[in-house]
């Protein structure tokens, strides 16, 4: 009973800053999602899935999501891949160097992609006086995908590399004394193996874009229809505020995200129970 009670107790300090910094913010924000001045309504609901505005926000903040976490994982695959080869020192500095780019993001990463591939970037002056016209608009769909493909790979990189270590040397040498190639090995072994851990991280991915905002609105200054984007306008915009509106858009945004979380730990809890069965 004594260690029941110190327990409570531990965890009390914890909890209250939980409510206080998550839980009732959370709550005010679903309140205010689902009233108009003072009274209950899913006007707000409504004029996020009749609104083109709207509409068109949602979907290309999951276009660009969806590219830039394909892009990514397949991306820092590769890179898992050579360093699982390479091993030794190289193999620690360069996960070193990717826990630390995990967090290289938002206003400084769009000033360095500025630099380099502006209008008038660094690279793009060069490739002018080489006599080339990049038709690239790092403003565009794809510059983004490309911004956010860049810190999406690190942060890949770190979540794949454990998993690889799930492919033993002996199913490949297995494989080689059955005359199966490498390409025949990773089709029918390696990425059957590793699919959960893949389509895990691509989750993780897909939450990490969704919410980002600094990244896109330093880039863009705000002109991108994004959803996180429409989010802040509606909050601290010049033409129109409607906090309301908002609050509804930030929820749909938390189910986006919810729905990606639920389904990784889904997918970590299979994996979890196949190798416990695999183990008996």
């Amino acid at each position: 009973m004594h260690k029941h009670w110190l327990t409570v107790i531990t965890v009390l300090p914890l909890l209250t800053l939980f409510l206080l910094f998550l839980g009732l913010p959370a709550g005010i924000v679903l309140y205010n999602s689902v009233t108009l001045d003072g009274n209950l309504t899913l006007q707000h609901y409504q004029t996020i899935f009749t609104g083109p505005l709207y509409l068109d926000s949602i979907y290309r903040s999951l276009v660009i999501t969806g590219w830039s976490s394909l892009l990514g994982i397949l991306l820092a695959f590769g890179c898992a891949r050579a360093l699982q080869a390479i091993g030794g020192r190289t193999r620690d500095w360069v996960l070193c160097f990717a826990n630390m780019t995990t967090n290289y993001s938002g206003v400084p990463l769009a000033f360095a992609f500025t630099i380099l591939l502006g209008f008038n970037g660094m690279l793009i002056i060069i490739l002018r006086q080489l006599g080339l016209e990049p038709d690239f608009n790092l403003y565009s769909k794809w510059g983004l995908i490309l911004i956010y493909t860049y810190f999406q790979v690190p942060l890949g990189l770190l979540l794949l590399y454990p998993a690889l270590d799930t492919i033993r040397t002996e199913w490949q040498e297995a494989s080689e004394l059955l005359g199966a190639g490498r390409f025949h090995f990773w089709i029918h072994i390696g990425i059957p193996v590793l699919m959960p851990a893949l389509l895990g991280s691509f989750l993780i991915l897909f939450a990490n874009a969704m919410g980002a905002y600094a990244t896109a609105y330093a880039l863009t200054g705000g002109n991108y229809n994004l959803l996180v984007i429409r989010i802040a306008t509606l909050v601290a915009g010049d033409i129109q505020l409607n906090p309301n509106l908002a609050s509804a858009l930030s929820v749909l945004l938390v189910v986006l995200l919810t729905i990606a979380l639920l389904a990784h730990e889904f997918l970590l809890k299979h994996t979890y129970l196949n190798r416990n069965d695999d183990g008996k």
